[in-house]
């Protein structure tokens, strides 16, 4: 997609503002590099998405200069108003708890690249739906799995391999029949991986041993893997995943090297490239 002028150009930031987002940027680029360096991903390169929650599009654009072409945002709004401002050859990544009657709000971003918390058939068909028909791709699509069982997180139950071999029955746990769900139902989106928050326990373990919800959302990748599968969607048809396997985004500015180190294909850093966000209170109180 070409760099369209955008509706309403953002404002610039500072000289200042702009050389500190530039060497945030670059750090947190060679820190990913070389966790991705040690850990030898199958998928190559991973994808950092610079996640611009309650920052100005002015920041968003003195990383977009810097080459950075993924933001994540977390709150619709904020997303269609810096999608307004914005160069069009942005890919938003959209993190943020999804509501079925905001579907067709976020299919209007033509340059909406993927939404990584998809956790219903209801989402899933209210975003086909919603997309216009002369969309020249399908909209990336990431499960998002609840691994640590959190009631405060959403997300579907994640799957083990020593799980019922659920499908073998027809797929009958939540996460199975949503990706099933998607791959018949959905010509519009693209099952593209799984997506998980981690729990603030598994971080603080995992300086001594391996992060919990990292290695669980591993599992459940693998589990659905040979679910799929076994539902007639095998790999080499290519329906779903790249290269034959489905990513895995999980790891943020506080662990995303880790999560690397675990195998992660997609990390959401903010606060490492943005610096420290203001409180919502504060955001409304303004």
């Amino acid at each position: 997609m070409s760099a369209a002028v955008p509706t309403v150009p953002a404002v610039r930031a500072t000289p200042e503002r702009a050389a500190e987002m530039k060497e945030s940027l670059s750090e947190i680029r060679q820190r990913v590099e070389a966790a991705a360096a040690k850990a030898s991903s199958p998928s190559g390169k991973p994808l950092l998405v610079a996640v611009s929650k309650y920052k100005p599009a002015s920041d968003v654009l003195a990383c977009y200069e810097d080459g950075q072409r993924d933001f994540g945002e977390n709150y619709v709004q904020e997303l269609v108003d810096k999608a307004a401002q914005l160069p069009q050859d942005i890919r938003w990544h959209f993190i943020g708890t999804l509501q079925s009657n905001k579907a067709k709000i976020l299919a209007s971003i033509p340059n909406l690249y993927a939404i990584q918390t998809v956790t219903s058939t209801k989402a899933a068909s209210a975003l086909n739906k919603a997309l216009p028909a002369d969309r020249p791709t399908p909209l990336n699509i990431l499960l998002q799995v609840n691994t640590s069982g959190e009631d405060a997180k959403s997300g579907v139950a994640p799957l083990s391999a020593t799980d019922p071999a659920d499908a073998e029955e027809g797929g009958s746990t939540e996460l199975v029949q949503l990706a099933r769900h998607i791959l018949a139902e959905c010509p519009r989106l693209r099952l593209q991986g799984l997506m998980t928050i981690g729990a603030l326990a598994a971080f603080l373990a995992s300086a001594e041993r391996p992060n919990e919800d990292f290695a669980r959302l591993v599992a459940t990748r693998d589990a659905l893997h040979a679910a799929l599968a076994r539902a007639g969607f095998p790999p080499e048809e290519g329906k779903w995943g790249e290269g034959g396997r489905l990513l895995l985004s999980m790891g943020m500015s506080s662990d995303f090297e880790a999560a690397l180190a675990a195998g992660s294909d997609i990390v959401r850093v903010g606060t490492g490239i943005f610096g420290s966000r203001p409180k919502k209170e504060e955001i409304k109180a303004q």
